[in-house]
């Protein structure tokens, strides 16, 4: 007797977001890394945050990540590069629209970034040009994930001890220097600019990277959009006061030619009066 046994029972398979590291199960920084190597890194940053303002995003739909991990490879969960700056549109400015980021995970976000910002020094100049050869059993490059892998759209270079700022864009595939007249860049998808700026910004007078509108003006920060509103108060309050001490001085002119009136008319009667006092009709005078 041939006994027919059940085929076994299977659980469907687990979407990727239950099988696959998260953002809280991957390293959020490099345990052997030595840090941030200057100040640089830290204020350039916070500047491009600062001046990003969109007219066609809202807050709720672009992140951005300074410093931050982003792992790239669904198949090699610890393989990640760490861009000084970048820019991701269409997604929540919080991960799963609750939580700061720890990490940025490209398979659970589904997101590439749209901008890369890398800040050159010593140390990272050839990876971030492009001018290092992958290693054997190494992951790749960064100039291959950005290019290749993540596939951004817009790369940005720039050399703070040159002032130097350097953009790469796609083309079929690999990326090709763009021209930058007047150190500047303009991105049509979004609505803003990228150049060359030099002013102070944090204390520090030099060159910065900052974002332009489409008048090319310099987006102003949070601080200086405030700075900006209190010197035009300060402006209107001056321009008030201009206006109150004229309306003053029309006043007081109105009043010295009334009362020039007033006593030209009391000279007139005095005069009319002595004229009858003595017996003379002041209107044949006149007549």
């Amino acid at each position: 007797m041939v006994i027919h046994l059940p085929p076994p029972q299977t659980d469907p398979p687990l979407p990727p977001r239950q099988t696959l590291p998260t953002m809280y199960d991957l390293p959020s920084e490099d345990l052997e890394g030595s840090g941030l190597p200057d100040e640089f890194h830290d204020l350039q940053p916070q500047l491009l945050s600062a001046t990003l303002r969109f007219s066609i995003y809202d807050s709720n739909n672009f992140f951005t990540g300074t410093d931050l991990n982003l792992y790239y490879d669904i198949r090699h969960p610890l393989w990640y590069k760490r861009p000084d700056w970048f820019l991701i549109l269409g997604v929540s400015r919080l991960y799963d629209g609750t939580d700061l980021r720890l990490s940025y995970v490209l398979w659970q976000e589904g997101v590439s970034p749209f901008v890369v910002v890398e800040l050159l020094s010593p140390g990272t100049e050839t990876q971030d040009l492009g001018q290092a050869e992958r290693e054997d059993n190494q992951p790749p490059t960064k100039w291959q994930v950005y290019e290749q892998i993540l596939r951004v759209p817009y790369y940005i270079v720039f050399d703070r001890y040159t002032n130097r700022f350097q953009a790469f864009g796609l083309n079929q595939g690999r990326y090709e220097e763009l021209s930058l007249p007047e150190q500047k860049l303009w991105i049509p998808d979004l609505n803003l600019g990228l150049g060359v700026w030099q002013g102070s910004y944090q204390g520090i007078n030099r060159d910065w990277l900052r974002w332009y509108d489409d008048r090319g003006c310099w987006v102003p920060t949070e601080a200086e959009r405030a700075q900006q509103e209190q010197q035009r108060a300060e402006q209107e309050r001056q321009r008030a006061e201009r206006e109150r001490r004229r309306a003053e001085r029309e006043r007081q002119r109105a009043e010295q030619a009334e009362m020039q009136l007033e006593q030209e008319r009391q000279q007139r009667e005095q005069l009319l009066e002595r004229l009858r006092a003595r017996g003379i009709d002041p209107n044949e005078l006149l007549g």
